[in-house]
């Protein structure tokens, strides 16, 4: 079974959301095994200093500053990668953002920017990569970011939740896609993190002063209580990167917790028990 450095080294990683938590893991292992990784973040910043870290230890490493959410400034970010890069051995869609509070109490842009980044931009990073990913014949990869939230109900959490298992679905959807087309050197997998350390909920967006601001700042402080024993970025990528080389399709963090869940998931669907509140209200990875 060839290992990850043998399937990825020497190619072309593009990496949405890099500029923290599991993509800036993904960029430094991606660089580690020998990819050129292109680090894609609107957090100008945050991709300057990451690129600045990974190539001050050697080889390549290139920040781009683009908004998921506008397709052609995506379509404009392609362009300039195989032109001068060539071609792109890897593709990740995962920057990603969150949402708490009750479904009724978000604000309309806030289930916008959810829905615009979590979804949308992975539709962009397909629509703008993928033609020049099949054209090229070489071998390549597609990943798109759900989450152990894909397989799940969470309440106070439902944007976020919702978006993962659209991105779920849409990546299955486009394996099958790809395959039909005749597309067989492009390989779609779907990658399902469980809890992995990120500034994600720290960032997430909350309710307006009307609402159940305390409902949602209670989840928030519930996921960061999950964040003190999060997985390393870096180890999670490890794990995801080996997964890929050995041809999977769901691609797990934490195969046993993530695994758990969606079997889980699957109960419920073949029982057709209506979902239930558990004690903890969150997935707490010592439960699963």
């Amino acid at each position: 079974m060839p290992s990850a450095c043998e399937t990825f080294g020497g190619g072309v990683a593009v990496i949405t959301g890099a500029g923290a938590g599991i993509g800036a893991g993904l960029a430094r292992y991606a660089h580690r095994i020998g990819m050129t990784p292109v680090l894609v973040d609107i957090d100008a910043p945050a991709v300057t200093a990451l690129r600045d870290e990974l190539t001050a230890t050697g080889g390549a490493a290139h920040a781009e500053t683009c908004d998921v959410r506008d397709a052609e400034a995506m379509v404009a970010l392609a362009e300039r990668v195989h032109r001068d890069l060539g071609p792109v051995r890897l593709l990740v869609n995962n920057a990603g953002v969150e949402q708490f509070g009750y479904l009724w109490d978000t604000p309309v842009a806030n289930w916008n920017r959810v829905l615009d980044i979590n979804v949308s931009g992975v539709f962009h990073g397909i629509r703008a990569f993928a033609p020049q990913m099949f054209a090229q014949g070489s071998p390549a990869w597609i990943w798109n970011l759900s989450s152990i939230g894909g397989v799940a109900a969470v309440p106070l959490q439902a944007p976020y939740i919702i978006s993962k298992h659209a991105v779920l679905a849409l990546t299955e959807c486009l394996r099958l896609e790809v395959q039909l087309a005749g597309h067989d050197h492009v390989r779609v997998q779907a990658v399902l993190p469980g809890a992995v350390k990120s500034n994600i909920f720290e960032a997430a967006g909350g309710v307006e002063d009307r609402a159940d601001v305390a409902a949602a700042e209670s989840q928030r402080a519930a996921m960061l209580d999950i964040k003190a024993g999060a997985m390393d970025p870096e180890e999670a990528a490890a794990v995801v990167f080996d997964q890929s080389a050995r041809g999977e399709f769901y691609l797990l963090t934490q195969p046993e917790y993530v695994g758990s869940a969606m079997a889980e998931r699957a109960q419920v669907l073949t029982s057709r028990v209506p979902p239930a509140l558990r004690t903890e209200r969150r997935f707490d990875p010592t439960k699963h």
